[in-house]
């Protein structure tokens, strides 16, 4: 059977069709609207766009930047804030005619890593997003952990672990709360802290450059992000000592990551020796998508 997978980005909302192997029949995106009503008219035209061109009308599984609270069935916690307070997952269905099922972009990417990517054949997952910015989702024996209150994973809005002085007073985030991961190893987080330090605010691809060319500011700059996501792993490693880590968003191409990560997750996690794989997602930025038409069984 086929299925249809959304992924709702801040920037874009993107439509593909898989077929039962995995493979992509068709894709199509548009620019992610600016308010509401507007939203729900991309994703119906783009549902039916792509079932025209497929000659399917399947299951279809949304990705989004927030989670539906199990109280009340609203949206909460997403950066497009539009959607926040709205019965969305309702309303789709509504202007679909059918039934959806939906869940946050970072649990997308953990369940497509876990299910045929980069995480595959692995115990425990922890996919991470750090990108505009930081979120998490966690797999388990091939099973989506959403936890009791939708909120398993939302790593980005515990505080910096062992803050040092220079990082105090901690940041304000936009969720209300000081201190955020997300504030600081986003790739948000990665501008903004190049930007306290030299009042510019490149793009993070030309700030990773300068730091390789030798630019002392930059090297610092890419020095700390790296201790600081390896300090939030850290505490990831501690709770649910995963076999993988996935990353996935912006971030994930600075290919340093991958090599000086693990000695700081060591330093801060209460063990004798710590070791586990970490790599970028398999689906680059097609994980959002595909793990969005696998929140329905192939069959």
């Amino acid at each position: 059977m086929t299925q249809i997978g959304i992924d709702f980005g801040g920037t874009k909302i993107e439509a593909a069709v898989l077929d039962p192997s995995g493979a992509f029949l068709t894709r199509r995106r548009v620019a992610t609207p600016d308010h509401y009503d507007a939203a729900l008219t991309a994703v119906v035209d783009l549902v039916a766009q792509v079932e025209r061109e497929t000659e399917t009308a399947r299951s279809i599984g949304i990705g989004v930047p927030g989670s539906i609270s199990p109280r009340t069935g609203v949206m909460r916690n997403a950066n497009t804030i539009y959607l926040n307070g709205r019965s969305f997952q309702k309303d789709l269905e509504q202007a679909l005619g059918r039934g959806i099922r939906l869940d946050n972009d970072a649990n997308c990417l953990a369940l497509s890593e876990a299910k045929d990517g980069a995480a595959a054949g692995a115990h425990v997952t922890f996919a991470i997003i750090i990108g505009t910015g930081c979120g998490g989702g966690v797999v388990v024996d091939g099973k989506l952990i959403s936890g009791a209150n939708g909120i398993a994973g939302e790593w980005g809005h515990i505080p910096l672990p062992w803050v040092r002085d220079d990082e105090l007073p901690p940041p304000l985030c936009w969720c209300g709360l000081k201190g955020c991961l997300e504030k600081w190893i986003s790739g948000t987080g990665f501008r903004d802290d190049y930007e306290r330090r030299t009042g510019r605010r490149p793009k993070g691809d030309e700030i990773v450059t300068l730091a390789r060319e030798g630019d002392a500011v930059a090297r610092a700059t890419l020095d700390d992000y790296i201790d600081r996501l390896g300090r939030g792993m850290a505490v990831i490693a501690n709770i649910l000592d995963p076999d993988c880590f996935v990353l996935g968003g912006g971030m994930s191409n600075v290919t340093e990551l991958y090599d000086r990560l693990q000695p700081v997750i060591d330093r801060y996690t209460f063990s004798d020796g710590w070791d586990a794989k970490i790599v970028p997602a398999k689906w680059g930025d097609s994980s959002g998508v595909r793990g969005a038409a696998h929140l329905w069984p192939a069959d």
